[in-house]
């Protein structure tokens, strides 16, 4: 019975020594927060860092309005077997730290006619382009900051920008989702002045939620939005 009981207490030793030698297999950059699934962006209580990209408050979004839209690689129609609307699918096409050896930034910095997103839609910002590739260089992690702040909702720093990483891939001049487009100053104020703008984001009965297939804005940026319309939809 000792010679057993040995035997069990070095198999659980080597258990958890082979246990925490997997965890540590893959290392992260010091001070990101890694998590298994996307929350909704600003609520991580974390002050995001102006040197590092984050996943759930700019990548997601981004590939959800460019690439994973009703279609093309969204849950439903996983065009080619990619299913691009979650940090596990998205995963299966970068290779962390190598950029250029990633299939999803190869994708999208092709200026063919088989670039992604396909013409007619919009390539790619080259600001965007720059954030991915430095999200997968970085390591390509899961991560997540708080970066909302309600006291700026200013058009130009504020509204402007959120619709442009989450919501212009799929409404603009050549891709109308819906009918709407919010690529520029005067489409974004007609839909505020409507109340659909508003309804979309906050999910309001009998108005199409937005993002599409994506997690619902974080009351924050729901916030800006509303205090926005609130002040007569300024261009400022």
């Amino acid at each position: 019975m000792k010679i057993m009981s040995v035997k069990t207490g070095l198999l659980t030793v080597v258990t958890v020594l082979v246990f925490f030698a997997c965890k540590h297999e893959i290392p992260f950059p010091a001070g990101t927060t890694v998590v298994t699934e996307v929350p909704n962006p600003g609520t991580s209580g974390r002050t995001c860092s102006p040197d590092s990209v984050y996943f759930a408050n700019e990548i997601q979004p981004m590939i959800n309005a460019s690439c994973a839209m009703a279609g093309c690689h969204d849950a439903v129609t996983h065009e080619e077997g990619l299913n691009l609307t979650t940090y596990t699918g998205i995963l299966k096409i970068v290779s962390p730290r190598n950029a250029g050896g990633s299939k999803l930034y190869k994708e999208i910095i092709r200026t063919d006619k088989d670039r992604m997103p396909p013409p007619p839609m919009p390539a790619m910002s080259t600001d965007q382009l720059a954030k991915i590739q430095k999200w997968i260089n970085q390591g390509a992690v899961n991560n997540v900051c708080d970066k909302c702040d309600t006291t700026d909702f200013k058009y130009s720093t504020a509204i402007k920008p959120l619709l442009a990483t989450k919501c212009v891939g799929c409404h603009n001049s050549a891709s109308l989702g819906g009918g709407v487009d919010l690529a520029s100053y005067a489409t974004v104020k007609t839909s505020a002045l409507s109340g659909k703008l508003l309804g979309s984001v906050k999910w309001t009965a009998g108005i199409s939620a937005m993002p599409k297939g994506g997690v619902k804005m974080p009351d924050c940026e729901i916030t800006q939005i509303q205090k926005w319309i609130n002040a007569g939809t300024p261009n400022n």
